[in-house]
């Protein structure tokens, strides 16, 4: 049974922390909806009703472009374990480059990763649990380096390039605000 809650609680704080994938969804006015898995260590919870993830450098830019457009964001976390349990958080969410002047502040959170291009900092509307039943078990064998070694090699040069060429629009055709001052 789904049940909703205004802020994050100590039982969902430790939930969250267990997760090794986490997946965001948005959407513009009009056009597709993004549906992304995320992974490695860029979640942080930084109140009852605040998130943020380190994004790093991707194929699209999606989620910046819904997010300029409307702000409108939901984040799902999936329990894949013996212990079933789907985890919503529902709220207004922005991206936070390096130009701009809480990217120190929020930067700080998080470690070092290869190809991090922005912050999605999300403010929470509110929190759904529901129950998961009919997920199935996966066990946990490592996080992949692909993205790491591809960032790596192109170096910074190479990532501004790519993030000219595949970042900058959504595939509607929105600005992402990712290079724009």
């Amino acid at each position: 049974m789904a049940r909703f809650y205004p802020a994050l609680t100590g039982q969902h704080e430790h939930f969250i922390a267990s997760q090794k994938i986490f997946f965001t969804a948005s959407a513009p006015q009009q056009g597709r909806i993004n549906l992304s898995p995320k992974g490695l260590d860029s979640l942080r919870i930084l109140g009852p009703n605040r998130v943020a993830y380190l994004d790093l450098t991707g194929s699209g830019n999606e989620t910046a472009a819904h997010l300029l457009e409307n702000g409108r964001m939901t984040l799902m976390f999936c329990s894949f374990d013996a212990d079933p349990l789907i985890l919503r958080l529902y709220g207004q969410g922005r991206a936070v480059k390096p130009r701009d002047a809480d990217w120190a502040a929020l930067r700080g959170h998080f470690p070092a990763l290869p190809g991090e291009r922005q912050i999605i900092d999300l403010n929470i509307d509110s929190v759904q649990t529901s129950c998961g039943y009919a997920v199935p078990q996966y066990v946990y064998t490592g996080e992949r380096d692909t993205l790491a070694r591809w960032a790596e090699k192109k170096g910074a040069a190479g990532l501004l390039d790519y993030w000219r060429e595949k970042n900058r629009m959504s595939i509607d055709g929105l600005p992402s605000g990712l290079l724009e001052g």
